[in-house]
């Protein structure tokens, strides 16, 4: 059985290896930091820290744009995440080694951080303008055509009564609101590269189990991504615009990879 372990944990590439083991440590220190220092007082919330928050938020780290790829919410979020970056990381880290990969790796989760932050700038752009018109005013008039959304974050029985310091506050907590965490960009960025590079290999999707080519694999996901982002359905809180933003700077930087012929 020992013998089994190590052969198995030999097998894994070693930057495949510590992210794995990054983001596992990382994911228990998030769920048991809360609760052991709430007993002395102290209110530590990793995912809050390391988590990525809206630009515009006081929360906000550039730092984030990294961190947060090693943050996950719930066991099945950081299980199928780790999985995925078991199952095609290390065919890729064999393939362009560790210095390639890890760069790869990183930059596609960089750049799905970057896409998210520019869908939340598009989204929340019309409510943060109004929010800002009704402070400079000390009027709550520019914010009767948002009161759905408002009203989604917080309780407004009567808007009419809010002031200036009241409305300074909402604003505050609207832009600390957003916030993402997963591997998740990364690993689409992963899955991208493994269609495009191994396009005839087969794989399967969960609840459909037929074997399907790489490449149509990768572009039934693409597709139900952009489908799931613009859609926005009611309670979906995945970063769609995330996981493409991870294909897409994947993509980029394979065909620039191509282009100096040193893919």
């Amino acid at each position: 059985m020992n013998n089994y372990k190590s052969s198995f944990l030999s097998s894994i590439p070693p930057v495949v290896k510590n992210l794995i083991a990054i983001n596992i440590i990382l994911w228990l220190a998030s769920s048991i930091t809360p609760g052991l220092f709430s007993r002395m007082g102290v209110n530590v919330d990793l995912t809050d820290i390391l988590g990525m928050h809206y630009w515009a938020s006081s929360k906000f780290n550039p730092a984030q744009l990294v961190t947060y790829m090693f943050m996950h919410g719930g066991f099945e979020h950081i299980f199928f995440n780790m999985f995925a970056l078991y199952m095609f990381g290390g065919v890729l880290e064999n393939l362009w080694g560790t210095k390639r990969f890890l760069f790869y790796y990183l930059l596609t989760g960089i750049g799905a951080g970057i896409v998210q932050q520019l869908f939340w700038t598009i989204e929340y752009q019309s409510v943060v303008t109004a929010l800002n018109e009704a402070i400079s005013t000390n009027s709550v008039n520019a914010l009767l055509n948002h009161q759905d959304i408002l009203s989604h974050y917080f309780r407004l029985e009567n808007i009419g009564s809010l002031d200036a310091p009241a409305l300074i506050e909402m604003k505050r907590m609207f832009l600390n609101l957003p916030i993402t965490v997963g591997a998740s960009g990364a690993v689409f960025g992963l899955l991208l590269a493994f269609g495009w590079l191994f396009p005839e290999a087969k794989l399967m999707l969960l609840f459909l189990p037929i074997p399907i080519k790489a490449r149509i694999f990768v572009l039934i996901y693409g597709v139900a991504e952009l489908f799931l982002g613009v859609a926005q359905f009611s309670g979906d809180s995945v970063a769609h615009f995330a996981h493409l933003g991870g294909m897409l700077f994947g993509a980029i930087l394979i065909l620039y990879w191509k282009r100096k012929s040193t893919l």
